[in-house]
């Protein structure tokens, strides 16, 4: 697999919205929870200024 960029905390929540996933719940910190209805998945995505590292 080819190396990624980071990822701003906008373009990760537009492709999740692509996917079907809607916001669920703020977590711990700067964390928040979201979840697809159609595949019952939950993802945690981390809300910090700048790019986020690929990996995280």
């Amino acid at each position: 697999m080819g190396r990624l960029s980071g990822f701003e905390y906008r373009e990760i929540i537009k492709r999740l919205k692509r996917l079907g996933f809607k916001f669920d719940r703020q977590a711990a910190g700067s964390h928040e929870i979201w979840f697809n209805p159609e595949t019952r998945r939950y993802t945690t995505v981390p809300n910090h200024p700048g790019d986020m590292p690929e990996g995280t």
